[in-house]
């Protein structure tokens, strides 16, 4: 079977499209998969939290510094999230970042092998490995400052969806390792060669200690744990218990009253309709008053639409 034939690479996937350009595959995410959904979320974020920022001017003190509010009560540092027991951080750092271009790219991975990764695992596994993979970033992160390798302080920010991403990534590498894709939109490359590329460069970032070191500390850290997940996918398997329900849901439970409401009105109209065709055979049809022939023209009117 070759790439292009399965399931998670057809057009027509419930949880994202894709498409074929020459020998190359052009994933997308689907309108209300989660994969577009988690895109949609962080957008939302960063806008809302540069709209506090520079227009409102809600913002907060840092360290000496004016910061985005969403940013001060969201960012994964070890003293905050560990050291104070602000564990929410964990799961809120990886929502926010530093800005557009940050955002964007994050975004772009996203949008490229989330619909992949999600086809393949299905929507809840998708969303609990996606989150996994980023709170194995922090703690990797807070491991590598423990020991010295990245800032030691314990008040360096940690935020960015790349951990989460970079455990797509590895994911969406054992899943089809030989897709074309073309790295830096140029290049035509396998997909698990550019992923070890990656890899290989943020390794190398880290133990040289060069620029965004504690970036890409999260990134090994977000991929270790997706290589993990990925190899043996049951792990994830306690997400499915998510959202079910004994009963309807609140949706259904809507439907059902608006179908019993119009049910009962059907059955008002069609008792009040007998009353008058009674009344036209026994007194003419002069005798009907305007509300009656109201009635009458509407259950015609309904009876053609049917």
């Amino acid at each position: 079977m070759g790439i292009y034939d399965r399931d998670y690479t057809q057009a027509d996937s419930p949880f994202g499209r894709s498409k074929r350009v020459g020998n190359f595959l052009v994933p997308a995410p689907g309108w209300w998969s989660l994969t577009a959904i988690l895109m949609i979320i962080n957008i939302a974020v960063f806008v809302l939290d540069s709209i506090l920022f520079k227009f409102i001017g809600i913002r907060a003190n840092f360290h000496g510094f004016a910061k985005p509010i969403l940013f001060y009560w969201g960012h994964f540092s070890s003293s905050l999230g560990f050291g104070d027991f602000q564990i929410w951080r964990v799961i809120s750092f990886q929502f926010l970042h530093a800005g557009v271009g940050h955002l964007f790219w994050n975004m772009l991975g996203l949008f490229f092998f989330g619909p992949m990764v999600e086809q393949y695992l299905g929507s809840k596994r998708f969303v609990a490995y996606y989150l996994l993979c980023g709170v194995a970033g922090a703690i990797f992160y807070m491991l590598m400052m423990m020991l010295g390798i990245v800032d030691s302080s314990g008040i360096a920010p940690l935020i960015g969806a790349s951990a989460g991403l970079f455990g797509i990534m590895v994911a969406a590498a054992r899943i089809a390792p030989s897709m074309k894709v073309l790295f830096m939109f140029i290049i035509p490359i396998q997909l698990r060669t550019m992923i070890w590329f990656a890899l290989g460069l943020a390794a190398l970032t880290l133990v040289s200690k060069g620029h965004n070191a504690g970036g890409e500390a999260a990134h090994l850290g977000g991929a270790a744990l997706g290589f993990l997940l990925i190899s043996k996918p049951s792990v994830l398997n306690f997400a499915d218990r998510f959202g079910q329900r004994n009963g309807p849901s609140l949706i259904q439970r809507a439907q059902q009253r608006k179908q019993q409401h119009a049910q009962q009105s059907q059955e008002k109209l069609d008792a009040e309709v007998d009353r008058i065709l009674a009344k036209v055979k026994n007194q003419g049809l002069q005798s009907l008053t305007d509300k009656e022939k109201y009635v009458l023209q509407k259950a015609t009117h309904q009876q053609r639409r049917n």
